[in-house]
């Protein structure tokens, strides 16, 4: 969490390795290659291929080398678990901003990966298509995959969050339970965020 230009999306991107750090390093586990095929990321507005919403999934499963049969297999699945599956053969980029949305997080799920990074999934979208979207990351988390969430959305963060990192200007000034944070947060910083004042 933290204010917009705080580096939450910036945080997310080092982590997924889309971009490298200026200095220091970035250690997962002490692995490298194998890394990141167990991740995958969700970005603020999805990228969506050229393709219908199967075929945009079924990208994904075989880029990561997986056999015809069993593409298909996860593709049917991955779209009835985000209720996409009448739009099976339907062009990605005609689906609402909304179903795109859930189609990029049924494409990050049909990897199953073991972190998967979403940056502000919801901005932008009215409440019901905002209740869908945290039904699903609910179900993602639920069935195994670590979820790393950026948002500025308090409520959001009551609903779904675990444990919070707060950004302040680049740097991680706090990390804590979620109840802590939201409910008593120590720094200055923190509770100006929670209050609504704007502190920069």
């Amino acid at each position: 969490m933290g204010h917009n230009g705080a580096g939450k999306s910036l945080l997310l991107r080092l982590c997924h390795g889309l971009i490298a750090p200026t200095g220091g390093e970035i250690v997962w586990n002490g692995g490298s290659a194998e890394v990141k095929r167990r991740q995958t990321m969700v970005f603020q507005r999805p990228v969506m291929l050229r393709r219908t919403a199967a075929e945009n999934v079924d990208y994904a499963l075989r880029m990561r080398g997986m056999p015809r049969r069993k593409r298909r297999e996860l593709v049917a699945e991955a779209l009835k678990q985000t209720r996409l599956y009448r739009h099976y053969n339907r062009q990605a980029r005609s689906l609402s901003f909304g179903e795109q949305q859930r189609l990029a997080l049924a494409r990050a799920w049909a990897l199953k990966p073991d972190v998967l990074f979403l940056d502000e999934p919801t901005a932008s979208l009215d409440p019901a298509v905002t209740q869908s979207i945290e039904e699903l990351i609910n179900l993602i988390h639920t069935a195994g995959t670590k979820i790393v969430m950026s948002t500025h959305d308090l409520g959001q963060a009551r609903r779904l969050a675990d444990e919070i990192l707060f950004l302040h200007r680049g740097h991680l000034i706090s990390h804590a339970p979620a109840a802590d944070i939201l409910i008593d947060p120590v720094q200055k910083e923190v509770r100006a965020f929670i209050e609504g004042d704007l502190y920069w």
